[in-house]
């Protein structure tokens, strides 16, 4: 089943808005409770028009920390790494401390680089908010279908079916031991997997996600689970 706490927006447009509404009113209450806001990424188009509004508002940046839920051992400048879509959507247009910013360092190799993220993020969990997209597999960070879990926080993916094939990803459990999840998914690409996951199929996105997770579906996406029957 779907997350209690599941909205639909009408467009990709206004889920990016609500969504960086969402992400604005976690950071504010973290930084009034702790001090600190420790914000995890996800990859894909999706987020990434989150994170282009989050670059127009003004936040409390330097009590920001940003962490990544998953990335693709490439170089470390290359395009196609999450970090850099971040960086050029958003990091790079507000002054959040450089050694706040948290890349993995995919570029290392998947073992080597899940070792170091491990003990990077081992004492600051709980994180305040972790982000979460969904492929049109039903995978989500570099978690995909068939995926074991075991009792590492942070994992080396050798096989993914995507190019490329070795990744680094933080594991289920790390994924939903958030204070908060926000999943946002768009497109009609996604109904499918959307309606799978409604009718309680076990694909990764199911399998991460809290039971105190907000879901965001834009309404292309939620048609075939049939739940569009009102907008937000």
């Amino acid at each position: 089943m779907l997350p209690v706490d599941t909205r639909i927006l009408a467009d990709p447009e206004a889920l990016a808005t609500t969504a960086c509404r969402l992400i604005g009113d976690a950071a504010q209450e973290a930084i009034r409770q702790r001090g600190v806001f420790r914000l995890v990424l996800a990859g894909g188009n999706t987020p990434n028009r989150t994170y282009q509004r989050l670059a127009t508002t003004r936040q409390q940046w330097a009590a920001w920390e940003i962490y990544w839920g998953d990335e693709r051992c490439l170089p470390a400048d290359h395009p196609q790494r999450n970090s850099d879509q971040a960086q050029r959507a958003w990091l790079a247009e507000v002054p959040i401390p450089p050694g706040q910013i948290h890349p993995i360092p995919a570029e290392r190799g998947g073992a080597a680089a899940a070792a170091i993220y491990a003990r990077l993020i081992g004492d600051r969990q709980p994180l305040d908010l972790v982000l979460l997209g969904m492929g049109e597999d039903g995978h989500t960070a570099g978690l995909f279908p068939g995926a074991a879990d075991d009792s590492a926080a942070v994992i080396a993916v050798h096989d993914a079916p995507k190019p490329p094939a070795e990744r680094v990803s933080l594991n289920f459990h790390t994924l939903g031991a958030g204070r908060q999840q926000l999943v946002l998914v768009s497109g009609a690409e996604k109904a499918a997997a959307v309606a799978a996951w409604q009718q309680g199929e076990q694909l990764p996105i199911a399998r991460a996600t809290s039971s105190h997770a907000c879901l965001l579906l834009d309404a292309p996406a939620s048609h075939s689970a049939g739940l569009a029957t009102s907008l937000i």
